[in-house]
């Protein structure tokens, strides 16, 4: 068997859907630019669409509005427990209500530029124009955002932004945009346009003649296995932080879908691009299966410090303000407590490491309010952020008014995925992948409040436009129930689950992943060394064969079976852990929250553009063979690649 650490370089890849010319005008001339369905064709295509978060949501919703049929999956009991809903802080808008400079072009470049110069900036300068359309749109809906005394939209300010931008409903903006998103599809499932499966996994993409044409779900509640076909598949099951086992997502997410696309021949573009968030509830024991969030969106107010002297372990409230070390504020003074979240999370991890840490382990730094809680009273504090100071309280015991909250970074998106052109499709014809689980808008590292966005704009707005060209131009014929590629994929799935139960090993499911995490976080987490990285990829590839050897899957498939579910997801966890690893060696540069400790200068991240301005998009040939890597190169022709700088 080839090792896996070694990989061969295929023929480059390049964006041939989007338009050339000027930037400003790019999306407009697409949309002028793609032919069209005329609405009784619409009706008669049936489009399948996988999860059903702010992505996937509000693209189905959208298309079967346009009169196309739509067959949406989510694993959830109900569509509204995607975990979009735990999204706190807010969504940007380059609306300048502020008038404080902002515009598309402002956004457009704080985005390419917080993403360390490794997006595109075709989408990027899309996603910017439209974000001014999903306002609108979701205030149309009902979405109860904050306002202002006099009944304009509020804003407040997130990292690596000097403007006012993000739009916000409390510390709930997730949930009510997912609201709205859910009451629009909940409108086509009722006018029957969207047949809704609630409690299915899709475990198999069905591919016909090079065309993705369908998926294969498990009912996850009678374990039936079924076949869905349609002329197109949409991907919107989200990202794939869970490889870490310890993250902010919520424990079922997983990368299967996205995971199971690309055994088919979807690339899968820079995985090792990992966002560390820095304001979480810090990790408290091995009982711990999940993490817990704090919105960015309290670096407004909150300010970041530890003791200035290693090993002070007083209280808080006992240290005075010339021996504490707002080292936010010290190293970065024109952002602040606001700098980017790959650059924040370093630094309390540098601190951290110096034994500057607080609470039990050492792993935290304060996040303390008592300045705006003196300066503008309790209550104004309460009605920002108190279901943000409710939950912290619940978590840990300690009140935040009283108290600064302790905080240390953890996993919380991806901004790797498949790989997809301008009009969103992967390199599997038909199959159109948006959100968080393809890899297009964000680079290395993603700005706060600009997940919801991405989710929105693809949803609402890019696929809706995209995928009427994809049909219109397709000639597609419609694929038989019993066709050799729709056998084919049902067998794969079956055999699968039949190997899984039929190893009847003595080791959970739960600890090969708890060990795949340990792996991942301590050798491609926050900080990647190259011995780190061939050390992990031997580990991660001695645990998959353990795995297939040892794991314990109890029950049988034709019932509920959540161990089942759980070693699937593993499974694949445990190859994509050797791509993420392999790809973060491969790319010896730093960049976002991608850092190798032998590429830095002063302490911070040190690209090298001459070597790695490219998307590594990622050919699979088999588990634990070596991959193909294709390149796409990045071209910056309106924002010239610099050192970041927020000092």
């Amino acid at each position: 068997m080839t090792a896996y650490s070694e990989f061969s370089v295929g023929e480059p890849i390049a964006d041939t859907a989007a338009p050339d010319g000027p930037i400003e005008s790019r999306w407009e001339r697409r949309r002028f630019g793609v032919k069209l369905v005329n609405p009784a064709n619409k009706r008669k295509m049936r489009i399948i669409v996988v999860g059903t978060g702010l992505a996937g949501g509000s693209a189905a919703a959208t298309l079967a509005e346009a009169g196309y049929q739509v067959t949406s999956f989510c694993y959830q009991d109900s569509p509204r427990r995607a975990h979009s809903i735990a999204a706190q802080g807010g969504i940007n808008a380059a609306k300048n209500y502020r008038n404080d400079g902002d515009s598309v072009q402002r956004l457009f470049y704080d985005t390419v530029k917080g993403g360390d110069f490794r997006a595109r900036e075709a989408n990027v300068h899309r996603l910017a124009e439209i974000s001014v359309q999903i306002i609108d749109q979701c205030v149309a809906q009902g979405v109860p955002f904050a306002r202002e005394y006099g009944g304009l939209l509020d804003n407040r300010s997130f990292g690596g932004v000097q403007v006012s931008r993000t739009f916000y409903a409390k510390g709930q903006t997730g949930q009510q945009l997912l609201l709205g998103a859910y009451q629009a599809l909940e409108r086509q499932i009722d006018a029957g346009r969207v047949e809704m499966h609630t409690r299915h996994e899709m475990l198999e993409l069905v591919v016909v003649d090079g065309r993705a044409r369908g998926v294969v779900v498990r009912d996850m509640v009678t374990g039936e296995i079924e076949t869905h076909l349609a002329d197109a598949v949409v991907l919107a099951s989200g990202g794939y932080g869970n490889v870490f086992y310890l993250s902010t997502n919520a424990k079922g997410c997983n990368v299967t879908a996205t995971w199971r696309a690309h055994r088919k021949g979807a690339l899968f573009a820079n995985p090792c691009f990992t966002q560390i968030h820095p304001t979480c509830i810090p990790v408290s024991g091995e009982h711990q299966s999940k993490l817990t969030l704090m919105s960015e969106s309290l670096r407004n107010d909150g300010r970041i410090w530890v003791p200035a002297q290693a090993g002070d372990t007083r209280s808080p409230k006992d240290i005075p303000e010339d021996e504490r070390d707002y080292f936010l504020e010290r190293q970065y003074p024109a952002f602040g407590n606001l700098v980017p979240r790959d650059i924040a999370s370093r630094a309390a991890k540098n601190v951290c490491d110096a034994g500057r840490g607080v609470g039990p382990s050492g792993l935290g730094v304060y996040l303390d309010f008592s300045e705006i809680i003196e300066r503008t009273g309790r209550d104004a504090v309460a009605a920002r952020y108190g279901n943000l100071f409710d939950i912290y309280e619940r978590i840990t015991g300690e009140d935040p008014y009283e108290v600064p909250m302790r905080i240390y970074p953890a996993v919380h998106y991806t901004m790797g995925g498949l790989w997809v052109d301008y009009d969103l499709q992967s390199t599997i014809p038909g199959l159109f992948v948006v959100g968080e689980a393809n890899f297009s808008d964000h680079g290395a590292n993603r700005l706060g409040a600009s997940a919801l966005m991405q989710g929105l704009a693809d949803g609402y707005f890019v696929l809706p436009t995209t995928i009427g060209d994809y049909l219109a131009t397709s000639r597609l014929e419609p694929v038989a129930a019993d066709a050799p590629e729709v056998r084919e994929a049902r067998a794969q799935v079956t055999e699968r689950i039949e190997r899984l139960l039929a190893v009847d090993g003595t080791r959970t499911v739960d600890s090969f992943h708890r060990e795949l995490g340990h792996i991942m976080w301590d050798h491609c987490g926050m900080e990647r060394t190259e011995e780190g990285l061939r050390k992990a990829l031997d580990l991660i590839s001695e645990l998959r064969r353990e795995f297939w050897r040892s794991v314990k899957v109890p029950g049988s498939a034709d019932t509920l079976n959540q161990s089942l579910e759980k070693a699937g997801r593993v499974a694949d966890f445990l190859e994509l852990g050797e791509l993420m690893c392999l790809d973060a060696l491969h790319r010896t540069e730093s960049c976002g929250g991608h850092f190798r400790a032998e590429s830095q200068a002063d302490g911070e991240a040190e690209r090298d553009d001459e070597h790695f301005s490219y998307v590594a998009a990622w050919e699979f040939t088999g588990a634990g063979e070596a991959p193909v890597l294709h390149k796409e190169d990045l071209v910056f022709d309106h924002v010239t690649p610099s050192q970041r700088s927020y000092k």
